[in-house]
């Protein structure tokens, strides 16, 4: 076959890409003034999920989705940093998986920001140091992670969006298994490997750690120990690849949330964030989960913490299917304030189906 005619058709396609990027560039500055005229925020979540959702429900397969997934976010992360520079905080360091949501989320154009615990996230959002923050909610395997629900006690910070991660995550280290006498981690891995751990490493220390890029950090000074982390990230601290997706579930999985200070518009598939505390008083809980029921709302999360304010009182973070501006989400917030001693709504912000999406063929 000869390869000329089709490199000068692949050369034509560059060059109408090259020309609608531009224009999209360029209509891009004409809404962020749009925006700051309005006084809106750059960012909109909901639209973002939706410009990836159309442009994988429009293709017909030929491009990969994952890759379909990653060059409109690159699109739209160049296009909102014409508008404007966002800052964006993570719990660092860098090439954790916090951070790789945030580029999931913002794409690569945007600043990002480390922190070192979740709780700086917060602090920082709130006294404006950044414009957004991506912090972890809950792992598919590990559950909740309870110091994020904690600092949205402490901290009167919004959800804007989520995102669902697919974790996979290696072993890393200098030699071979026989070799490590004990493994760094952050707590979330080594709950998602246990059996994974058990079974190949069972007399091994785990040793837990602030975060999976400390952990190799770690690992980089012992020649007898490993750490579990991001393959991608091995090269950087020195370190081999052990062994591959060491994940005890094929669709592990981390959720994510985006916190700001600002609300969202309904994107037509939300979720509602809510904390509230009730009386310490039989059927208190009851009386409060009984409307979401009675209307036919999804709750798809219940967690509770304690509030250290006093003792024994407790804080329930509920996610419900909905946007709070729709009707039968709003009559269920009416309802349960009497029985509430406190009801604060975290805002509502658009589902993240991407990576349902970018796994199925079209």
């Amino acid at each position: 076959m000869d390869l000329k005619p089709l490199r000068e058709e692949i050369d034509r396609i560059d060059n109408d890409l090259v020309t609608l990027l531009d224009r999209r560039a360029e209509i891009a500055r004409m809404v962020g003034e749009s925006k700051a005229q309005a006084g809106k925020t750059t960012f909109d979540a909901g639209r973002a999920k939706a410009v990836v959702h159309q442009a994988l429900s429009r293709s017909n397969g030929q491009f990969p989705n994952e890759g379909m997934v990653y060059v409109f976010r690159e699109i739209l992360s160049a296009c909102l940093n014409l508008q404007k520079s966002l800052r964006v905080g993570f719990m660092g360091p860098r090439d954790t998986y916090s951070h790789l949501a945030a580029i999931r989320e913002f794409g690569s154009s945007v600043e990002f920001v480390p922190f070192k615990v979740i709780r700086d996230v917060f602090t920082a959002v709130e006294n404006a140091e950044i414009d957004y923050g991506v912090v972890p909610i809950e792992n598919s395997t590990g559950g909740t992670v309870h110091l994020t629900l904690d600092a949205f006690i402490e901290h009167p910070c919004r959800v804007c969006s989520e995102v669902l991660l697919p974790i996979h995550i290696s072993l890393l280290g200098h030699s071979d298994l026989s070799s490590i006498r004990k493994v760094y981690s952050h707590p979330q891995p080594f709950i998602q490997s246990d059996n994974w751990l058990k079974k190949n490493l069972p007399n091994v220390a785990r040793l837990e750690v602030d975060s999976t890029t400390q952990g190799m950090v770690e690992a980089k000074k012992d020649p007898h120990a490993a750490a579990i982390g991001n393959e991608f990230a091995a090269d950087e601290y020195g370190l081999r690849i052990l062994a591959k997706n060491i994940e005890d579930s094929d669709d592990n999985t981390t959720r994510f949330l985006v916190i700001s200070k600002n609300d969202t518009q309904p994107s037509g598939d939300d979720k509602t964030s809510l904390m509230f505390s009730v009386a310490d008083r039989p059927g208190a809980l009851l009386r409060v989960l009984k409307p979401f029921d009675d209307l036919r709302i999804n709750l798809s999360k219940l967690e509770s913490r304690p509030t250290k304010r006093r003792a024994w009182e407790q804080a329930f973070f509920v996610d419900a299917d909905g946007h709070r501006t729709e009707e039968k989400i709003q009559c269920a917030l009416e309802e349960i304030r009497p029985h509430c001693e406190k009801v604060v709504v975290l805002v509502s912000y658009p589902r993240d189906k991407s990576t349902k999406e970018s796994r199925t063929s079209h």
